[in-house]
């Protein structure tokens, strides 16, 4: 292999200068408004006081430290866990299903994919409004559950079923831009392949497991890390329907930072609890690249 002549290497650098010109503006851009908000953040977590005339001051790990020894954070992990595990799945599934139903020629098709998929653009404060009317003492749901016989809920105001109403809502939300996703990665799955299994006699449960759920595996991962992304970023639905109670029994991690910062102006503290969120949606987007890579 001859080594590249003085021109080449010219060319070569001239296109490194180029390309550096032309990723200037969009590096410089990122780094405003994503690298030093990020750096700024991990810096505000060792510091403590707030952005008055006192200033803030260094506290080294003192608010990682109060943050995992408190109570009402471990609380706040325990409902992020429940309501993103409640929420992730039937995110998945009633998507995935309402998809493979989709792909097949229906009548209405067209339609039905657009009314599944207008929750997704639909404000999350509307919807909270809508969903807190529904599920209020005296709303719909509760006339309907009278009218049935089965007596009233106290949706938002009870510890066991504030939550429900929440994740509820969030399925609700992610529903049809899942189903849109499951949607185009049906269409990659070559209609050979369901022709062939269909002469070897397999039914269509047989089609589905070993055909549609291998051939969706990239679009599996992909929808499962946008869907807990999104769920753990939950904050309108908090801040609209239960405020975090009753009795801090619906206060996710998000509404949780918001309180401590702009509540009780303890930034330091909100951001040690924000860096937290930010190491778990690290760690999704790390296991969802490493996934496709592999």
């Amino acid at each position: 292999m001859t080594p590249p002549s003085f021109s080449e290497k010219k060319l070569l650098d001239n296109d490194a200068v180029a390309a550096w010109v032309f990723l200037a503006p969009a590096l410089v851009i990122l780094s405003i408004f994503v690298l030093f908000p990020i750096f700024y953040l991990l810096y505000l977590s060792f510091t403590g006081g707030s952005f008055t005339s006192t200033g803030t001051y260094w506290v080294g790990l003192k608010n990682y430290r109060r943050l995992f020894l408190s109570p009402d954070f471990w609380q706040v992990i325990g409902n992020t866990i429940y309501f993103t595990l409640a929420t992730v799945m039937p995110s998945l599934i009633i998507p995935l299903g309402l998809a493979v139903l989709l792909n097949r020629s229906l009548l209405g098709r067209g339609l039905l994919r657009s009314a599944y998929f207008l929750p997704s653009i639909v404000s999350l404060v509307a919807a909270g409004l809508g969903f807190r009317w529904l599920f209020q003492t005296d709303g719909p749901v509760n006339s309907l559950l009278e009218a049935l016989g089965l007596g009233t809920i106290p949706w938002l105001g009870s510890t066991l079923w504030a939550m429900p109403v929440l994740i509820i809502l969030s399925i609700w939300k992610q529903l049809g831009f899942n189903m849109v996703v499951f949607l185009a990665g049906l269409q990659t799955i070559p209609p050979s392949r369901y022709e062939a299994a269909q002469l070897d006699g397999a039914n269509n449960w047989q089609q589905f497991w070993y055909i549609t759920l291998p051939g969706l595996q990239p679009t599996l991962i992909f929808a499962i890390v946008t869907t807990a992304i999104f769920t753990l970023r939950s904050f309108e639905q908090v801040y609209v329907i239960t405020g975090g109670g009753p009795l801090n029994s619906t206060n996710l991690l998000v509404y949780y930072i918001y309180e401590e910062a702009f509540g009780l102006f303890d930034f330091g503290y909100a951001a040690a609890a924000a860096t937290v969120l930010l190491g778990v949606t690290l760690i999704l987007v790390y296991l969802q690249l490493r996934t496709w890579s592999d």
